[in-house]
């Protein structure tokens, strides 16, 4: 696992271009009260709207999470809705370019959700019409950025932008100038994919593609997939393929030896949302190859970003931090409750998805260096008021500026994996800055609690108070410190 973890810091190294259909996903959170009294449909209170790229534009986002040198290629209409894309990738880090048309509406997928729970979507899209006068105008841009690209990466939606005269067409030039070639199918036919170094199909693409039926719990599961794979190897000149199977995991088979399967499990624990986990495998599948791992290497890393995602709601990505944190759960797995530890850039993402899934989030910190029953209190206390109870850990850097060189007794780790044992902590975030205020700012908790304090000389309880959260103060259990049990084990 560590090998692979070099893998991953070397992804700022690999330049990706993907190329295919981009889409707007918009999403509408609200809350549902009441029925319609014009007919029986709930009514959606919106109360918030998030814009995010989608499609082909959402394996971009994810390749510059992994931190890949990332360049897109597609096309969008002459709209609101196309330049909303256009500063999303911008903002996103993407180096785009995009061919922008007249009466071509730029493709909208909106998605209602109340409480977390998906309620309606309602997308607004023509099949694009590529025209032959525009295709030699795409074709010498493509040529330019495939010459400068590790990988190229083909994210087809079906939607009239990699068509059998295009794909073909890309296909080709990286083939010429020996580029590895990715890509992720619509449809059963094959044809306009011959010669891609990889296709990744879901089980009931293979199906389509192959005229065949397959059941991931017959015994003869495996050898069917090499029969089937045999076909589109022969047929397609494809090389390689790797197979999603939703809750079976994923396989791969190579056209040097259809025999030859890996096969790995699913690494879904609790599914929010599956919006745009295809995208994210797909960048994973990308960055690894490109960054030289082998087909089950990478499609491990995919099958572990794919896992991540769909822990958060809506379309998001997956960084370098939270596939290395992933990996390092893997690695040693004996310690799951590692996996309570993270980074503020993951709590953000997570503290989003449970927000939206309708959780209170509490929160509180400290030094806890040596974990006593004023601690435990605090925390019980704290948890009765939330369902979630995120707890900010001073690190050693900050504990030894401010309380000696002797301190801490306790080293950050063992505090955090001390903490992270309670079942009543859910998430422990490490920090060294003056306060906890950057975490709170950051992830908003609903409830802010405090043993101690009085809120004229506890600013992150004013904070909390002015944004419209909670803030507790707690009622000191008197006679437990930590520097009282430091003076008592020294005699």
């Amino acid at each position: 696992m560590q090998r692979l973890t070099s893998y991953i810091d070397n992804y700022k190294k690999v330049k990706v271009l993907v190329i295919g259909d981009i889409m707007l996903d918009r999403f509408v959170y609200g809350s549902v009260k009441r029925i319609s009294p014009e007919a029986p449909v709930p009514i959606l209170k919106a109360m918030e709207e998030k814009l995010v790229l989608g499609g082909a534009g959402n394996v971009a986002a994810n390749l510059v999470a992994l931190g890949c040198q990332t360049v897109f290629a597609g096309v969008i209409g002459k709209d609101k809705w196309g330049k909303k894309l256009s500063e999303l990738l911008t903002e996103a880090g993407v180096n785009a370019y995009l061919l922008k048309l007249e009466n071509y509406p730029t493709i909208v997928k909106t998605r209602l959700i109340s409480n977390g729970n998906h309620m309606l979507r309602v997308d607004e899209e023509e099949k694009l019409s590529f025209e032959t006068d525009i295709l030699p105008r795409f074709k010498k841009i493509l040529v330019h950025l495939i010459k400068k690209a590790d990988i190229v990466l083909l994210s087809d939606y079906d939607k009239g932008l990699l068509t059998s005269v295009t794909a073909k067409m890309i296909i080709d030039v990286c083939r010429n100038i020996k580029k590895k070639i990715i890509v992720d199918p619509k449809g059963g036919d094959y044809s306009k994919y011959v010669g891609a170094t990889l296709v990744k199909p879901n089980l009931k693409e293979f199906a389509e593609a192959t005229g065949r039926t397959y059941d991931p719990k017959s015994p003869d599961f495996h050898q069917a997939v090499s029969e089937g794979a045999a076909i589109l190897f022969k047929k397609y000149q494809i090389e390689n393929l790797i197979i999603t199977l939703s809750e079976y995991g994923m396989l791969h088979v190579g056209a040097d030896d259809v025999k030859k399967i890996s096969h790995i499990p699913t690494e879904v624990r609790e599914v929010f949302d599956v919006v745009g986990a295809g995208d994210t495998a797909l960048a994973a599948l990308g960055a690894s190859l490109g960054s030289g791992l082998s087909y089950p290497e990478a499609m491990k890393m995919a099958n572990l970003a794919a896992g991540i995602v769909v822990e958060k709601v809506g379309t998001a990505t997956v960084t370098a931090v939270e596939l290395k944190h992933k990996l390092s759960e893997k690695t040693d797995y004996s310690w799951h409750q590692k996996n309570k530890i993270i980074t503020l850039e993951e709590a953000v993402s997570i503290i989003q998805g449970l927000k939206k899934k309708g959780k209170k989030i509490g929160f509180t910190n400290g030094c806890f260096d040596c974990c006593h029953l004023g601690h435990l209190t605090s925390f019980m206390r704290t948890k009765e008021l939330c369902d979630i109870l995120v707890v900010g850990l001073n690190g050693d850097q900050w504990i030894k500026s401010h309380k000696g060189p002797n301190r801490p007794i306790q080293d950050e780790a063992t505090r955090s994996l001390l903490l992270a044992s309670m079942e009543f902590i859910d998430y422990i975030i490490l920090f060294n800055d003056e306060t906890p205020l950057p975490i709170i700012d950051k992830i908003r908790p609903d409830i802010v609690a405090k043993e101690g304090y009085t809120l004229d000389k506890w600013p992150e309880g004013r904070f909390v108070k002015d944004y419209g959260g909670e803030a507790v103060i707690l009622k000191r259990v008197e006679g437990y410190s930590t520097s009282d049990l430091v003076k008592k084990m020294k005699g």
